[in-house]
């Protein structure tokens, strides 16, 4: 059994559907098709390795072996491996990123797309990226996703719902960057500057470290936006995205960065 928070465990078998988070709202998308359009952009030729981890029920690793990318998929979740491993079209086993049963240089690309904001301790996240380096081949690229600091912030400002009553809420997250388990939100996670994450991957030997915001400063009107309004906005909304990703005056707007590294 992983050695896994139980109150992220109780998050997502009981209180979140992980599996359609990427396609129910407008945010989802956005996110989905951002990510899709960065990781496209640094990836190796088809036929690489790719290991996901925290890959959750597939919602990638389903798109890179269709590109024809070799994939294994690891979650903690078992649940999330269960019906990850019902798609046929990669592997899929329960596994911690903390401690991958993986071999030394054995992918080209690894993913961590949930591991560092889900390990709210500084040592729990240095020992999943040590062991994604440790995986992936020398030169092979890793990369990882944070959410943004404010993350939290903007959403409660765009929805109305930020007041003197709920600001406290926030201040413990901005100060430390810890968030806290909310029975109406989001569970225990970390939440990252974006010069934070780049020192994080620094500081495990990566090289040519470069962080990306996601969505960009339209992530909010997307999230509350009418699902008929949608195809309209995606197109300005990524666009201006990719205007501003590696701004530092504006990329905390997106809720979610990329990091890239080379081990």
């Amino acid at each position: 059994m992983v050695e896994l928070d139980p109150l992220i465990r109780a998050f997502y078998a009981e209180r979140y559907v992980e599996d359609d988070r990427l396609v129910r709202s407008g945010h989802g998308r956005l996110e989905f098709l951002r990510t899709q359009e960065l990781i496209r952009r640094y990836l190796p030729g088809p036929g690489a390795t790719v290991l996901d981890v925290g890959g959750a029920t597939g919602v990638h690793a389903r798109w890179l072996a269709a590109d024809g990318y070799v994939v294994k998929l690891v979650d903690p979740v078992a649940e999330h491996v269960a019906t990850a491993s019902e798609v046929g079209t990669f592997a899929a086993m329960v596994g911690d990123a903390r401690k991958l049963e993986q071999a030394d240089d054995s992918v080209d690309v690894t993913l961590l797309f949930g591991p560092l904001y889900h390990l709210v301790d500084a040592a729990d996240r240095a020992q999943a990226l040590a062991e994604a380096r440790r995986v992936t081949r020398p030169g092979g690229l890793v990369v990882a996703a944070g959410i943004s600091r404010y993350a939290g912030l903007l959403e409660y400002g765009n929805k109305g719902m930020l007041s003197e009553d709920t600001l406290p809420e926030f201040e413990v997250a901005l100060t430390t960057g810890r968030n806290y388990d909310d029975p109406t939100g989001f569970t225990n996670a970390y939440f990252h500057h974006a010069d934070e994450l780049r020192a994080e991957f620094d500081q495990a030997g990566f090289d040519a470290t470069e962080v990306l915001g996601v969505e960009g400063p339209a992530a909010a009107t997307l999230e509350h936006a009418a699902p008929a309004d949608v195809p309209t906005l995606l197109p300005s909304a990524i666009l201006l995205a990719r205007l501003v990703e590696n701004d530092p005056n504006v990329m905390s707007t997106s809720f979610h960065f990329l990091a890239f590294g080379r081990a």
